[in-house]
């Protein structure tokens, strides 16, 4: 049995916290490697024996949890054992599999392929629509011979989606997104998608050139009127998507429903904070993106609604030191220590004014993996509202998935930087 090993201190906040010696309110889950609010706690789902990556969930039309993510393929060569990402290897690497819970995420099986296929895959984005028992996953689809490994590109690949009308137990074929202003296009897309009250459906995607030095990206929302039988990518055809002017990139953009024609799209950079766009008009034009006031490094955003249906809770890391940005280096403890620590913060007017951020937790583990990317990963997280509860999915250290759970009348309670750092 490997023995685990905790971090003599954990930073919060600019905080350094002892583990075994946490100030009042926080408490180290030992089982979950990490330092948490105490109203926060959970279950191990599932720990790789390489690598996996990101985790989406969903609580399905019959009332189960499911969550599924890519992960090594069980029996492959031991040596690609930990490389599992889809835009890495020229051969199939990774499963994506499924875990399911049928009375609330206290017990788990798995973990089952979802999809035998004979391509990797990127991760699950899950949408079930208005008065619907179907289930979609959308996501990246790296089929072979419709991507470059090769000039940078190998990170875009076609788009699509399968569906399934059993729950999850099942799924269709993949169906390939060719938007009619741009029917090749190739991208990536692994953050959650929305439904407007129109009954549009709305799904973010970048596309990136690693052959730039530092990378180049580009944003881009999908939208379809028809659930899905047609797309038109905005704000237009390749290479025409937002980015920020001094980075030259936007990436992985989060559209969120707002109600009556409103959107928000919360969007990647790294300038030091999330940024933002709006749309009025159901998706169809979108602002000029700003920075929010969401402090964040080079890092996805993770914003979803309370169960109140109005309330936006924006997840963010809380830090950001790499004030000399020159490309994503996962192998710069640096920048990914900036991972290593969530927070949140409210809004009540659609994101244009969020609250002061407050700790809900840190990575606690040692850095025991081969490389910073890994050792201090608690970014990538999912989340869905049930009956008041939130539940959190993390990707931790890119090994482990973990389901956290916290009521929301809890969340008042949580510590800002100012209370951590004055012991309060």
């Amino acid at each position: 049995m490997t023995t685990v090993e905790f971090l003599p201190t954990i930073t919060a906040g600019g905080k350094e916290i002892p583990s075994t010696s946490p100030p009042q309110g926080l408490v180290l889950r030992e089982g979950l490697g990490i330092l948490a609010h105490e109203s926060v706690d959970g279950t191990l789902v599932h720990q790789a024996e390489g690598s996996l990556f990101e985790c989406r969930a969903t609580k399905t039309p019959r009332g189960d949890y499911l969550v599924m993510f890519p992960t090594d393929t069980e029996g492959r060569d031991p040596a690609l054992v930990g490389n599992a990402h889809y835009g890495r290897k020229g051969e199939k690497v990774n499963d994506l599999v499924a875990y399911r819970s049928p009375d609330g995420g206290a017990t788990w099986s798995g973990p089952v392929v979802a999809f035998d296929i004979d391509y990797n895959q990127h991760g699950f984005i899950p949408l079930i629509p208005r008065g619907s028992t179907r289930i979609y996953a959308f996501g990246t689809q790296p089929i072979w011979g419709m991507f470059s490994m090769e000039r940078g590109l190998h990170e875009n690949a076609p788009i699509g989606y399968r569906y399934s009308d059993d729950d999850g137990h099942s799924w269709s074929e993949v169906r390939l997104i060719r938007p009619v202003n741009d029917p090749g296009y190739l991208g990536m897309s692994v953050m959650r998608m929305c439904e407007t009250d129109a009954g549009t459906w709305l799904l973010g995607t970048h596309e990136g050139d690693w052959s730039y030095r530092p990378l180049m990206t580009r944003a881009y929302v999908l939208r379809s009127e028809d659930q899905g039988k047609s797309w038109k990518l905005l704000p237009g055809p390749r290479h025409g998507g937002f980015y920020v002017p001094g980075f030259n990139r936007l990436d992985e953009p989060r559209p969120i429903n707002l109600g009556n024609g409103h959107v928000l799209l919360m969007i990647r950079t790294a300038e030091g904070h999330l940024w933002q766009s709006w749309s009025e008009d159901d998706g169809r034009n979108w602002s000029e993106p700003e920075p929010s006031s969401l402090v964040h490094p080079d890092a996805p955003p993770m914003v979803f609604h309370l169960s109140d249906g109005e309330t936006l809770i924006g997840f963010h890391h809380n830090r950001h030191h790499d004030l000399d940005y020159s490309g994503l280096r996962s192998t710069k403890p640096e920048s990914m220590k900036d991972r290593s620590e969530i927070w949140f913060s409210l809004s009540t007017n659609g994101g244009r004014i969020w609250s002061g951020p407050r700790f809900v937790f840190a990575n606690a583990l040692t850095e025991t993996l081969d490389s910073p990317f890994r050792n201090h990963q608690c970014s990538y997280m999912d989340v869905f509202t049930d009956d008041g509860v939130l539940n959190l999915f993390v990707p931790h250290r890119w090994q482990r998935v973990l389901h956290l759970r916290v009521q929301e009348s809890d969340l008042a309670s949580m510590p800002s930087a100012e209370d951590l750092r004055s012991g309060h």
